[in-house]
């Protein structure tokens, strides 16, 4: 076994937790396999051997090149359309696949991300390194580059925002009768049933694509969130389980290719988001596999 062989085994013992930080700080999931592919390339063009902790220096690598993704993104005023969804992490309802069961254990709510987006890539990175990684301020500070106290400000005002957050019911099976009793009541046109299951400052995001302006929407308020659910009714017979995120959802596959993945926030036993992606190019670049059977 050569040295790059060695080096790149221990690479691969972190593979997955540098994969969490980056889709954390990016929302894609492509964009995270770039920066994880990118800080393999730097590890494998530095002399690491007198590195003690090696996940904490290729953590302070990804991050690093997880904002420079944000500040280019920024700076190109990508997305111009409407609504724009995170990649979703879709796994299988029935924990056959252990990769994904191993994905789904890790993940972050879908309405999480979407708040995660909305944060400048400093006060993005601060959050997610500290709040969720533990990463101490000292170490942030080097990578933005500001002064400790700068990094713990912007970490505060990120958590301003993320506590906004909707934070779902743990129960995964009351969870899915809600969800349920959601396509039930589409599938049947029941307008009150639909209303029933709702919040009433629910809202449905719909994230069509650049190409569908006019498929991406958003809508409040549970009478207009239940009227459009009546609307596309139609499509509730082919809503196939799964999870999404790591919370019930669906994929909608009417003819064996699927159309849309839907993803839930529940609180209270109330449905308060509804995250839809139905962009066909993104849909495309998931592994979807499983449901298009």
């Amino acid at each position: 076994m050569t040295d790059l062989d060695l080096l790149a085994e221990r690479f691969e013992a972190y593979r997955s937790h540098l994969r969490a930080v980056a889709y954390r700080m990016l929302g894609s999931l492509s964009e995270s396999d770039d920066a994880v592919q990118e800080t393999w390339l730097r590890m494998s063009r530095s002399d690491v051997s007198g590195v003690e902790n090696l996940g904490g220096w290729l953590t302070t690598v990804v991050a690093r090149v997880c904002l420079n993704m944000l500040r280019t993104r920024r700076s190109r005023r990508e997305q111009p359309f409407g609504v724009h969804m995170p990649d979703p992490l879709v796994s299988r309802v029935d924990g056959s696949d252990p990769e994904h069961e191993a994905m789904r254990a890790d993940s972050v709510g879908l309405a999480m991300l979407v708040v995660l987006d909305t944060l400048a890539p400093a006060e993005r990175l601060a959050f997610v390194l500290h709040d969720v990684f533990a990463v101490p301020f000292d170490e942030i500070a080097s990578i933005v580059p500001c002064s400790p106290a700068a990094a713990r400000q912007y970490a505060s005002r990120a958590r301003r925002r993320v506590q906004h957050a909707p934070t779902p019911d743990r129960d995964l099976a009351r969870q899915r009768e809600v969800v349920d009793a959601f396509f039930a009541a589409s599938r049947n046109g029941d307008l009150a049933a639909l209303v029933a299951v709702l919040a009433p400052d629910v809202v449905l995001r719909s994230d069509g694509g650049p190409g569908r302006p006019v498929a991406s929407v958003f809508f409040q308020g549970a009478q207009e969130v239940a009227g459009n659910a009546v609307t596309y009714g139609v499509l509730a017979p082919f809503a196939r389980p799964a999870f999404v995120n790591g919370a019930p959802g669906v994929v909608v596959v009417p003819r064996r290719e699927p159309v849309s993945i839907m993803a839930f926030t529940i609180i209270d036993g109330k449905i308060v988001s509804i995250d839809v992606l139905a962009d066909p190019d993104r849909l495309r670049a998931l592994d979807l596999s499983d449901w298009s059977e």
